[in-house]
């Protein structure tokens, strides 16, 4: 009897370990560094991180979704901070977004990988979203640029990223306007004030973690969306691939700068983003990897 009484209890003992609540999980913790990566894969797609410190491109911005996570250089995302993800810049970097359809425009610090889909250019956090008046779950055309100096600069800082040398700028003070918290119902309907530039932020020696509400206002430019498909130093390989695009209506447009020739492969242009996207399908489909939506004037 006492042995079946002591089995009873090691089993109910046991048991009861087994049903305890697991501990934690550890919190994330924030330790930014230069990186670039391999070449990787997501939605289907190759991509192929580059340094780019002199970007300036086009295309559609999408809104990344809330939740916390270690973003590819270290960092903690924050939906409330002024970060994105990128493709296959170098991380961490400063950009300027701008929407090209109301003309608002603010400096982010990109620290992530993404967005999966390839025809989208940039994925903001929902912070930077409402700063440029783009609706959760929406999608805008803009232009991102990064700022080489500032990029330069923030690899520096974190550490383990080639280095260059650059004057450090005098110190200064950002100026910054009190914007309504994250979620804030007026702050979607914001106009176009302008509240400071890109300057105030230049002209500080290090560059912040977290990037100021800084909104600068600039002319409207939507232009019109548009599929690149590449760029040839031939005018016959250009051809080739504009055929390739079959009936969407694909053209090769020359270029020159001094002696150097190059033949750009494009399609278009198409009235909404949806017929961008179904465009932009059709060309993968076609086999045509490296093509991308863009957004410019005919």
């Amino acid at each position: 009897m006492k042995h079946f009484l002591a089995s009873f209890l090691t089993c109910v003992l046991t048991a009861s370990g087994c049903m305890r609540t697991p501990p934690p999980a550890p919190a994330l913790k924030s330790s930014p560094h230069y990186t670039l990566g391999d070449p990787y894969q997501a939605d289907g797609h190759w991509y192929y991180p580059a340094e780019a410190y002199e970007l300036d491109t086009t295309g559609i911005a999408v809104v990344l979704p809330p939740g916390e996570h270690q973003t590819a250089d270290g960092e903690i995302y924050d939906t409330s901070a002024l970060v994105a993800a990128m493709q296959t810049v170098q991380l961490p970097a400063i950009a300027l977004v701008t929407n090209l359809e109301n003309g608002r425009q603010i400096l982010l610090r990109v620290n992530d990988r993404g967005p999966a889909d390839p025809g989208r250019v940039i994925a903001l956090s929902q912070r930077s979203a409402q700063l440029l008046l783009i609706a959760d779950g929406g999608a805008a055309r803009v232009r991102v640029q990064l700022d080489t100096e500032l990029s330069h600069r923030l690899v520096d800082q974190v550490g383990g990223g080639p280095k260059l040398a650059i004057a450090a700028a005098p110190a200064g003070t950002v100026v910054a306007e009190a914007l309504p918290p994250i979620g804030s119902a007026s702050d979607v309907h914001r106009g176009g004030t302008v509240v400071g530039g890109v300057a105030a932020v230049q002209a500080v020696a290090t560059v912040p973690d977290r990037m100021p509400e800084i909104v600068h206002a600039v002319v409207p430019e939507p232009g019109q969306l548009w599929l690149r498909a590449g760029v040839f130093g031939r005018f016959d390989y250009a051809n080739v691939l504009a055929a390739r695009l079959g009936g969407l209506g694909g053209r090769v447009l020359r270029s020159r700068e001094g002696r150097q020739e190059s033949f750009a492969v494009r399609a278009g242009p198409f009235a909404t983003i949806p017929e961008a996207d179904a465009a932009l399908r059709r060309a993968l489909g076609a086999g045509v990897v490296d093509a991308r939506i863009t957004a410019e004037p005919e």
